[in-house]
């Protein structure tokens, strides 16, 4: 074997053997005294913690630094904390995929040792422990896409609730209450803040903080403002909705610009190669059988 061989094979094993390690050093008792204690005063709580696997997710906290913990817990909140992907799932299926993919990994080079198969088997391991980033991620986006077309509407409902007499926070149950994309739920989500004894300025700050929306920001930051230095909500709500509106309407007209460029490489790669081989194939077949007859 050469030397890349050797190294792209230490790649695959390197791993293997530091997840296996992880898994057999962790401090046992510690985990079950720490179950114990947290499920002591709580049935309920002793119940969902007793189906969880203690151990694994002693071992994925080891073997995750700390600020990649902070990293896909702020991709959570960006995708809204799903039931399905707790942040303890993700941190176990993490590692449980790395090792999956590198026991095929390994399976593959056995039976098949070349450097493409080593590759491949490093891919496939790097893949399965990002895969779980890779899908809050892409919830998190598409989250915050629909907030960011939910956001005119359900400010021109609140303006509305406003004028027709009603607090603003009286306004933002309502939108929140009648509504049902994630906006909504952001909504209700910081009334709750504000219920249990939040702040108001701290509940809206984490309502701007769990979004990368920056029309939600802004609203946030006006309305901050406002009720700092006591001006008008309506006001605010009212120049806030029609900016939203604009930008809404500028990114509409941005993307409609965008299509004839992203319509251009089909058309050269996938559909003109096509239509000249139907248009020129007959001319160039019949091209071919006259020279050959000469």
């Amino acid at each position: 074997m050469t030397l890349t061989a050797w190294s792209l094979t230490a790649l695959i094993i390197l791993p293997t053997t530091y997840l296996l390690w992880s898994f057999v050093s962790v401090d046992r008792r510690s985990a079950l005294l720490i179950q114990s204690n947290l499920g002591r005063d709580t049935t309920a709580a002793s119940d969902r913690t007793s189906s969880r696997p203690p151990i694994f997710l002693g071992m994925a906290h080891k073997i995750t630094p700390r600020s990649y913990v902070g990293k896909l817990d702020r991709l959570l909140a960006m995708a809204g904390r799903p039931i399905s992907m707790p942040l303890e799932r993700i941190l176990i299926a993490k590692p449980a995929l790395a090792l999956a993919g590198a026991v095929l990994g390994i399976l593959l080079v056995a039976r098949n040792l070349s450097t493409g198969t080593i590759l491949l088997a490093v891919v496939i391991m790097v893949l399965g422990y990002f895969l779980p980033d890779l899908l809050v991620y892409n919830n998190g986006i598409k989250r915050q896409q629909l907030i960011e077309q939910e956001l005119p509407n359900t400010l021109d409902q609140m303006l509305i609730s406003v004028e027709a007499g009603l607090g603003f926070e009286t306004a933002m149950a309502r939108a929140g209450q009648s509504g049902k994309g994630p906006l909504a739920e952001e909504l209700v989500r910081t009334l709750h803040d504000i219920q249990v004894g939040r702040s108001r300025l701290e509940a809206y700050q984490a309502m701007a903080e769990r979004s990368t929306v920056q029309d939600l920001k802004s609203f946030v930051r006006a309305v901050v403002q406002a009720d700092k230095y006591g001006i008008g909500i309506a006001k605010v709500l009212r120049i806030q909705a029609k900016q939203a509106r604009i930008k809404r309407r500028q990114r509409a007209e941005e993307k409609a610009m965008k299509l004839p460029v992203k319509v251009l490489f089909p058309l050269l790669f996938c559909i003109f190669p096509v239509l000249f081989i139907v248009l020129l194939g007959p001319a160039a077949i019949n091209i071919m059988n006259t020279f050959m007859r000469i």
